[in-house]
């Protein structure tokens, strides 16, 4: 069983944002095993609470979260701890679920960090009464497929990372199309520049120009005098 909130306190850049969290600390662990690389793992620090998860829409990271949207899964974290709800206030630590760490020697429910840097904290948080009803009015009890939630987003990556590379693929092949018209372009330019031009008066002292002229005057000047041989003959 899992309990789903939404938080509206993101704003008009995210208008809602789910958090979640297990019934029980077998629920927690297969919250841990089936987690998306875009949670966000809420706990009260130094107490036993549930795991609250925040699951970030895209454009968001663990470093620009919504005050407000950290706020509400702080106040979800703090009721739901039995010593952390009855006490003033409490710290509440939170890490990108990617950091969280589990090895066999640890208890059920239990996590470790890959590294203590990546954990923020929250400190003296009080319960806020309004926060809270805000969150009840929004709380959904759900049997979620875990497991094939997690898969299905995992195509969804591997789809959505094909056709990126595609569209790069296409974008490199339409770069060097691109290119070498724009070098053709160049080129034929060039050749049409004033200073690359010969006229007919440089033409006529140039080698080259003069070699073209025998190599189409010459042949006519044979022609001409094989007519008039034949012409000759014939009177």
């Amino acid at each position: 069983m899992v309990f789903y909130f939404v938080s509206t306190a993101g704003g008009l850049t995210f208008p809602s944002v789910t958090i979640y969290m297990g019934a029980d600390k077998q629920e927690n662990e297969e919250l841990l095993q089936w987690g998306f690389p875009e949670d966000v793992w809420f706990h009260v620090d130094d107490m036993s609470s549930a795991h609250v998860y925040l699951r970030m829409p895209e454009g968001m990271s663990v470093e620009s979260i919504p005050e407000g949207v950290l706020q509400e899964c702080a106040q979800v974290v703090k009721a739901n701890s039995i010593q952390g709800s009855k006490s003033p206030s409490v710290n509440v630590i939170y890490t990108a679920f990617e950091n969280l760490k589990k090895t066999a020697s640890m208890d059920v429910g239990q996590v470790g960090f890959k590294n203590s840097k990546k954990v923020y904290k929250m400190a003296n948080v009080r319960k806020q009464t309004d926060i809270l009803k805000k969150m009840e009015h929004t709380k959904e009890e759900r049997q979620p497929d875990l497991r094939a939630m997690k898969e299905e987003r995992d195509r969804e990556m591997r789809r959505r990372e094909k056709k990126l590379q595609q569209e790069q693929k296409q974008q490199e092949l339409d770069d060097l199309k691109k290119k070498k018209k724009e070098d053709e372009l160049k080129s034929y330019k060039s050749l049409m520049v004033a200073s690359n031009m010969v006229s007919n008066k440089e033409c006529s002292s140039s080698y080259f120009c003069r070699a073209i002229r025998m190599l189409i005057t010459e042949p006519l000047k044979m022609i001409l005098c094989k007519q008039n041989e034949d012409l000759r003959f014939n009177l």
